[in-house]
């Protein structure tokens, strides 16, 4: 309902167009900016404490630096996390069956790792014996790499004997050079890496769930 200043029809919510009450907006968006900045600077921060939690792993299991725990200590609070986070996630990925031997130091590092940042005394336990496991595929590896070729060999000699009759010299085939061959490897070696990965996902998922 309008009501009448000197004779010129006032409404009751024109008070708001009062120019305070502008100037009263515009600090409001502009503090709601400062905040966003100050949350923006924050979430930046975190999320390079991060990506330097995943340099920091990657020179832990090049033995570029022996202690995590002094480096988190050079840390803020808030950042701590976030640097164990990038670790974490680093560490991870080495959960993994080797493909060599060599793998299993790196792979045993990364256990160390992970120990420092998860803090659970039974995961050390959990850790050995997916190390144990994993040594344990790789001994099965070379065994069926072994049966495996036995069994391909009559089959390789044909076709070098073959190839030997064609070129009119003698032919020395590596297995591994041959497609056929190769086909056949994978598929027993498939078949053995399908035994050791529900072991694998496990021991991934009991070390998230430690961490979290």
């Amino acid at each position: 309902m309008k009501r009448k200043v000197n004779n010129i029809a006032v409404s009751p919510c024109s008070v708001y167009d009062h120019p305070m009450g502008r100037i009263k907006s515009a600090l409001e968006i502009a503090m709601e900016k400062t905040e966003a900045v100050k949350g923006d600077k924050t979430s930046i921060g975190l999320f390079e404490a991060k990506q330097r939690g995943k340099r920091l792993a990657n020179q832990y299991l090049t033995g570029e630096i022996l202690s995590l725990e002094s480096e988190f200590n050079k840390a803020g609070t808030e950042e701590q996390q976030s640097l164990k986070q990038g670790c974490f996630e680093v560490f991870a990925t080495q959960i993994t069956l080797p493909a060599v031997q060599e793998d299993l130091k790196r792979i045993e590092a990364a256990g160390k790792g992970l120990a420092a940042i998860i803090g659970d005394r039974n995961f050390p336990m959990l850790y050995q014996q997916y190390m144990e496991a994993v040594s344990q595929y790789l001994k099965e590896t070379a065994q069926y790499e072994e049966t495996i070729k036995r069994q391909y060999a009559p089959k390789l000699r044909q076709k070098e004997e073959e190839l030997a009759r064609r070129l009119g010299r003698q032919v020395k085939l590596d297995p591994f050079q041959d497609p056929e061959f190769i086909a056949f490897y994978n598929q027993h070696i498939n078949a053995l890496k399908a035994n050791y990965e529900p072991l694998i996902e496990e021991v991934r998922q009991q070390a998230r769930e430690m961490f979290a």
